[in-house]
């Protein structure tokens, strides 16, 4: 073979490898938008600047997202608005209120209570899900989330739901899979920076998982929480952990489905809207008495009502010297509209002395 002939193969087999490239690159240019999702990159969750902490002002500031239902974006209707409303309102409009909570409130943790998705109106469970917390990630604030009844109703099931989360719990994995249900696990938040509490646990934030719906004597109901999960809880305010202050640090607690006893508050005076029935299980759990014996946990939220906002105080009767510890002195919430200035209503204290509350 001559060396003319070699060297015009060699500039063939360039060429060729040029053009094989310049196709590959062609491409990928124009199918790369439909590998992200809404366009953009996706962000795979990391874990956030652990602990948890109180800022320097001595807040802790905690965003509750209930009911979300998210489903395929700007196709999926709104749920529970004004019929003047529904024919432009979509989860859109969901995203864009939750981001404007985020810059108006700048919280701390986002707490995603349950019905995060709505599983009936997606066809990519985890898609919808990337879509709904979308916000929390992309303002980079740390979140944790729970599970309603409706989560599981697309491609994932309860179990894959929270692998995909890659939400941790605080006990033995072993353990923690002789319990009931899928997402229960406490979080710790320890004081603020430079004080003599930054390495100390001053609260703890506890999350449960009630289920979706169970068929009870013939009777179709809602889920509830478990004895299995009873005894977690009591087990786990027991131990606490060797980073804990002096005595039982105060706690809120996170669950979707309401207890029964949330019916009663329709007799009491209440802060906010009451404005259906409860839906909850005919199944009398036994949680709220699993609170007061545990003597710390100062306030629950839940959610799975789309109309009803209210809170109601309920005095507990605690054993004397239970509050031993030093570090939290109050706990308050409030709602916000989502109107033009995301108005602020309901502000109410929830906690100071030795109650616990629902809301």
């Amino acid at each position: 073979m001559s060396s003319a002939t070699a060297i015009g193969k060699w500039k063939h087999t360039v060429l060729y490898l040029t053009l094989i490239i310049s196709l590959i690159y062609s491409i990928e240019s124009l199918i790369s938008h439909k590998l992200h999702i809404n366009h953009n990159k996706i962000r795979l969750k990391r874990s956030p600047n652990l602990p948890l902490r109180f800022r320097d002002d001595g807040t802790f500031k905690i965003l509750q997202v209930a009911d979300m239902h998210y489903g395929m974006g700007s196709i999926t209707r709104c749920r529970d608005v004004l019929d003047a409303e529904f024919d432009y309102c979509s989860d859109l409009n969901t995203t864009r209120f939750l981001r404007g909570m985020i810059e108006a409130e700048r919280p701390d943790l986002i707490a995603f209570t349950g019905d995060n998705i709505f599983g009936s109106s997606t066809t990519d469970a985890a898609e919808s899900l990337l879509q709904a917390i979308g916000p929390a990630i992309e303002y980079g604030i740390p979140w944790a989330a729970i599970l309603g009844n409706h989560d599981q109703e697309s491609t994932l099931d309860r179990q894959e739901l929270m692998t995909f989360l890659s939400l941790d719990d605080d006990g033995d994995q072993g353990a923690l899979r002789l319990i009931d249900g899928f997402g229960n696990y406490r979080l710790r938040v320890h004081g603020a920076p430079g004080s003599v509490l930054s390495n100390s646990t001053v609260f703890y934030l506890l999350f449960l998982d009630s289920g979706d719906r169970e068929t009870v004597q013939g009777r179709r109901t809602y889920g509830w929480i478990k004895d299995s999960q009873l005894r977690w809880l009591q087990d786990t305010s027991k131990q606490g952990d060797n980073q804990s202050i002096t005595g039982n640090p105060p706690a809120l607690a996170f669950f979707h489905i309401p207890i029964p006893e949330v019916r009663d508050l329709w007799y009491t005076p209440f802060i906010g809207q009451f404005q259906e029935g409860v839906a909850c299980s005919v199944v009398q759990s036994g949680l709220l008495q699993t609170f007061v014996s545990m003597g710390n946990v100062k306030a629950a939220f839940i959610g799975h009502d789309h109309v009803n906002d209210f809170s109601r105080v309920i005095e507990a009767k605690l054993g004397k010297g239970r509050d031993t510890w030093t570090g939290v002195e109050r706990i308050k919430t409030w709602k916000r509209l989502d109107d033009e200035d995301l108005s602020k209503i309901d502000e109410q204290v929830l906690w100071e002395a030795s109650y616990t509350f629902f809301t």
